[in-house]
């Protein structure tokens, strides 16, 4: 009797976990099915089904010859954001990688001091308006690099590189600075090649966030053509109607989309190519937050 118990709550316990995971799921993929459909439907068929449209009667793909046509913004868009995403990852993991070679040396002087004050900015911050004079005064406002220098360091991502870097024996080092080699050296030989799984996880955090920033380029640049793609994604998506659009990046097309197949083209536009990447970086995602976590 036990026996048919256990098994008979074990059948229902599965089929409460299938049918709860399955609605989960079709609560995160109904939102992005029902945005490629209004991307691609039609002004008449919009009009006289409604907003809500999960599969269109005729694929219309208006939009996305709006959004990719010669002269749109779309494309000096991608082109400052894959140049931010790649400029900044590499900085980032450079600037990172060596101030957490740093403080994951126990001989450091002020070792203790100095992880306290990269401690503090995790928990406080100077505030908008102090960041934004800081930078004025640094003539770095209205310019590409006010998107990569003040974030040039996460203290989240030093940590797990610095407590990645305490775990490599010290034996290793020791045995490099009795042959002579200077600290950079022994980054660079020892360190680095020692390190690749972490540069892995850590450049794809990087990357990822650079990938999705729009709020500092919305509040630090106002030259449109420094604009990366998620800022544009934003303004057509909340602030733009029909004439302008029609205006900045429509131009002269014989059918022109409604703005709902429009911003749904650029939700879609914006987000699939990470869409696409990330179940196959998902692993490191997850292995990045094990990282260092048995030895702090």
């Amino acid at each position: 009797m036990r026996l048919n118990t256990s098994s008979s709550s074990e059948k229902a316990f599965q089929i409460f976990n299938y049918t709860f995971l399955t609605v989960l799921s079709l609560l995160f993929i109904i939102p992005f099915i029902v945005i490629v459909s209004t991307s691609l439907v039609s002004e008449n068929e919009l009009i006289r089904r409604g907003s809500f449209i999960l599969i269109p009667e005729k694929f219309d793909i208006s939009a996305y010859k709006a959004l990719l046509s010669e002269g749109s913004q779309l494309y000096r868009a991608y082109g400052v954001t894959i140049m931010r995403v790649l400029t900044g990852t590499l900085l980032n993991l450079l600037f990172t990688s060596m101030m957490a070679y740093g403080l994951s040396r126990k001989t450091l002087p002020g070792r203790n001091f100095f992880i306290t004050l990269v401690f503090v900015t995790m928990l406080f911050s100077g505030g908008l308006i102090p960041s934004y004079l800081l930078l004025k005064f640094l003539h770095l406002t209205d310019t590409f690099w006010v998107m990569i220098i003040p974030g040039l360091i996460s203290a989240w991502n030093l940590f797990i590189m610095k407590n990645f870097f305490s775990q490599i024996p010290d034996g290793l080092i020791e045995s490099a600075t009795i042959d002579g080699a200077s600290p950079l050296k022994i980054l660079i030989l020892v360190v680095f090649p020692l390190s690749l799984p972490t540069f892995a996880t850590i450049g794809l955090f990087y990357a990822v966030a650079h990938w999705n920033a729009w709020f500092d380029a919305t509040i630090y640049i106002n030259d449109a053509n420094l604009m990366p793609v998620q800022v544009l994604m934003r303004r057509i998506v909340l602030t733009m109607t029909s004439q302008d659009l029609s205006a900045e990046i429509l131009g002269s097309l014989e059918s022109r989309p409604t703005p709902q197949s429009l911003r749904g083209a650029m939700i879609i536009v914006t987000t699939l190519p990470i869409v696409c990447v990330y179940p196959f970086l998902q692993k490191h995602f997850v292995k990045g937050v094990m990282v260092g976590s048995i030895k702090g």
